[in-house]
């Protein structure tokens, strides 16, 4: 979706500026907001992209007045809150209001390495040949979905080369709707700077961009 999340080669935001050596948690509730995510995907039957979109969603200014892990904990309550796990009066006082809900199934502190281990593979099996090869030049669909997308906009309507194929992997798009995982053939494509930016832009740039196949077409 067109959310502030992606803002990428927008303008007013200023230089990203990285910090050195930074932490991957700044403080201990950064840490427990992270787990906390995780682990309730669990009881709450959600997906990973479900969980982006929930953190997209957020109104742009709530969204850019939230640092990173606050922006986690918001999705959280929002995921929650769609599945009756927790009420507005709960999130409100920060403590149980009531008998617990009742869940299909819990992560246990016992299952938690293994489950982290294994993660969440996304690769699936070709039901077709894949479109393009390395080489091609494709453009990225100028489109504006209303949900969850990984196509960033910057780069939409744009012409790149196909850099690599990674096989068929879960469309996010409708993973993150809960109509089901549709894989597609999953690329990355690379686009010039000045492609993306116009001649004032530095002729060296290159960005590599990982598109599923219904987000190209042909150049």
């Amino acid at each position: 979706m067109n959310g502030a999340q992606d803002m990428g080669g927008m303008h007013g935001f200023g230089p990203v500026a990285p910090e050195p050596d930074e932490p991957v948690f700044h403080a201990e509730w950064e840490r427990r907001a992270f787990a906390l995510t995780l682990a309730m995907a669990m009881p709450g039957g959600w997906n990973i992209d479900m969980s982006r979109f929930a953190r997209e969603s957020l109104p742009p200014g709530e969204y850019l007045a939230r640092s990173y892990y606050e922006i986690w904990l918001a999705g959280l309550e929002r995921l929650m809150a769609e599945r009756g796990l927790v009420s507005a009066a709960e999130i409100a006082a920060g403590a149980p209001q009531g008998a617990a809900k009742p869940v299909a199934r819990v992560l246990s502190r016992s299952d938690v390495l293994q489950v982290l281990h294994r993660g969440g593979p996304t690769e699936r099996p070709a039901t077709a040949p894949a479109r393009f090869e390395a080489g091609d030049r494709v453009r990225a669909r100028n489109m504006h979905p209303a949900t969850h997308t990984r196509l960033p906009r910057y780069v939409r309507g744009h012409v790149g080369t196909v850099e690599r194929l990674h096989g068929c992997h879960v469309f996010p798009d409708t993973n993150a709707l809960g109509k089901g995982e549709s894989p597609q053939w999953l690329y990355t494509v690379c686009f010039a700077g000045t492609e993306l930016w116009g001649a004032d832009a530095d002729p060296a740039v290159r960005v590599s961009v990982d598109a599923w196949d219904s987000y190209l077409e042909p150049a």
